[in-house]
């Protein structure tokens, strides 16, 4: 049994949970009309509404009782004061001194990462000015007008992420691609279009060894050279963006087109440092400091405010309550824009790489479910393909609605349409419909008696689906780094509760190993004698179709 089961605050969330799954949320809405008020903050650049999940006055008091026996409050100083809290790993997490504002040292085995972070920013901005303003130069001498970004997993989905949903704000001084998948048709379609004499690249590994990562760089690599007959030209349309420089100069690329990566920052929560160098290179370092400008924000407000109004705090303790104590397996998120496509994939990765753990700290096993699987899609799309399975699935799945108030794209009557269902569908999630209220309307149609009895089970919604709502005035670079900051605090206070280890990934590392040995002998043709029957078999059969 985990140590936090013994806590007052979990036995009496139990006791809780088993009276609220007889509850519906039309009763606690029908008892309080000041449910809105109490169960929202409102932050000047976002909202997030909770109500509409089983809670009341006494869950929520609970939860939060449970987020200071847990320490939460603790945790977060050690965090940003640079403690080793990856135990695992023997690592600080310090992906919040990447937009942090203050000039006061922050000392890490014995140096000043504040003075790190400041003067890396400065070598981006020069960079970034120079490849926008034309002045950084191709072997032939052209102006550089596209970007390819080679990386993977945190190295890629947080840099594209945010470049799609700030499209907007880009000026065209570039156009900026991304390279994650080994799988050759992805570099091939990206680099067919392109001019060799006019590309810049970018190899983002922390390790620089990431098997996918490196493949693609390396045939990236062979079409520059193989255009310019020259390996020197490789410095003109190199650039790397690691932890490990010796391995980025062996693979040829200058040391000073070097970019650096901290061993206390994950790479999934990466996007603020040089990995999101693709980023500033699209909408320019002004912007990029606006985002970086938001999440700073986003970390005051996760310091200074009391839990009961912090917003990352609140989202957690929603989650944990949703999924720890009333069984929900699964997440849906929800975007209502459609620049924020990728946003479902990006919190997919930050939240399940990050909290899918199965141990405490202490290695002991947990009998209490830690993080739900995350998925979702844009919010009409989804409405077409899945919101049946919200609606009326014996499956509950809690759903994060995410959408602005003011389009960045106004097309007349648009912006209106999307929103008007973005708030019905909360509102039908919750409410439902009962076979009363369906044989009326029924009735009221004109529909026969038997029709009536045939059809009305089918139409009847039991409603009583969780939902948060996070609405945001404007998706601006600022906001949305906010958002994201918001989405990282989460996951640390998720972790923290559940007494789990948030900041490594050995799931990741495991497969990486496998793959590493199969691929030898894919490529020699010799089966090794480790395997069982059935990779063994498809092996051969591999082998022998090729």
């Amino acid at each position: 049994m985990s140590a936090r089961q013994t806590l007052a605050s979990w036995k009496k969330l139990q006791q809780l949970a088993q009276e609220k799954k007889s509850q519906h949320m039309n009763t606690l809405f029908a008892e309080d009309g000041e449910r809105f008020n109490k169960f929202s903050i409102e932050l000047p650049n976002l909202l997030l509404d909770y109500s509409k999940n089983l809670i009341d006055s006494e869950t929520l008091d609970t939860l939060l009782t449970l987020a200071q026996e847990t320490e939460v409050c603790e945790w977060r100083a050690k965090m940003f004061g640079g403690d080793k809290i990856n135990k695992t790993e023997d690592r600080a997490v310090l992906h919040t001194a990447l937009r942090r504002k203050s000039d006061e040292p922050l000392i890490i085995d014995g140096e000043n990462v504040t003075q790190h972070v400041q003067k890396q920013l400065a070598e981006m901005e020069v960079f970034v000015d120079k490849v926008r303003q034309g002045h950084w130069l191709g072997y032939s001498g052209k102006r550089i007008t596209d970007i390819v970004n080679i990386g993977v997993g945190g190295s890629n989905l947080g840099p594209q992420m945010v470049t799609e949903a700030l499209k907007h704000y880009s000026d065209g001084s570039v156009n900026v691609h991304y390279v994650s998948n080994v799988d050759g048709a992805q570099i091939v379609e990206v680099l067919r279009p392109l001019d060799p004499e006019k590309v810049m690249f970018i190899v983002s590994s922390k390790t620089f060894t990431t098997t996918e990562t490196m493949t693609n760089a390396r045939t990236a690599m062979k079409w520059l050279t193989s255009a310019s007959f020259d390996e020197k030209s490789i410095a003109k349309h190199f650039v790397a963006v690691t932890a490990n420089k010796e391995n980025a100069m062996s693979f040829g690329i200058e040391e000073q087109n070097i970019f650096d990566m901290w061993d206390w920052v994950g790479g999934r929560f990466s996007l603020w440092s040089a990995i999101g160098l693709a980023i500033a290179l699209d909408l320019g370092f002004d912007k990029f400091k606006e985002l970086l400008d938001g999440a700073h924000e986003m970390d005051q407000h996760f310091i200074n405010a009391p839990l009961k109004d912090n917003m990352p705090a609140i989202m957690a303790l929603i989650s944990v309550w949703n999924t720890t104590f009333l069984g929900a397996q699964s997440q849906a998120i929800l975007p209502y824009d459609q620049t924020l496509h990728m946003l479902t994939a990006y919190l997919q990765q930050a939240e399940m790489e990050s909290n899918g753990k199965s141990v405490t700290w202490d290695g002991v096993d947990v009998d209490y479910a830690t993080v739900p699987s995350i998925w979702g899609e844009l919010g009409i799309n989804g409405q077409h393909a899945f919101y049946q399975y919200l609606h009326q699935s014996n499956n509950v799945v809690p759903a994060d609605f995410i959408g602005s108030v003011e389009s960045v794209t106004p097309v007349q009557g648009h912006h209106e349409t999307l929103m008007a269902n973005f708030f019905a569908q909360t509102q039908a999630l919750m409410a439902g419909v009962n076979e009363e209220q369906v044989r009326a309307d029924l009735k009221a149609k004109g529909r026969t008696p038997e029709y009536i009895d045939q059809v009305a089970p089918h139409k009847v919604h039991k409603g009583n689906r969780p939902t948060n709502t996070i609405l945001m005035k404007r998706i601006d670079p600022k906001t949305i780094g906010s958002l994201i900051a918001a989405y990282e605090h989460k996951i640390f206070v998720q972790g923290i509760v559940l007494q789990i280890c948030s900041f490594d990934q050995w799931g990741v590392e495991l497969g990486k190993g496998l793959a590493a040995e199969i691929q030898d002998e894919l490529e020699s043709g010799n089966i090794a004698n480790g395997h069982d029957c059935s990779t063994k078999s498809l092996l051969k059969f591999y082998l022998s179709t090729k």
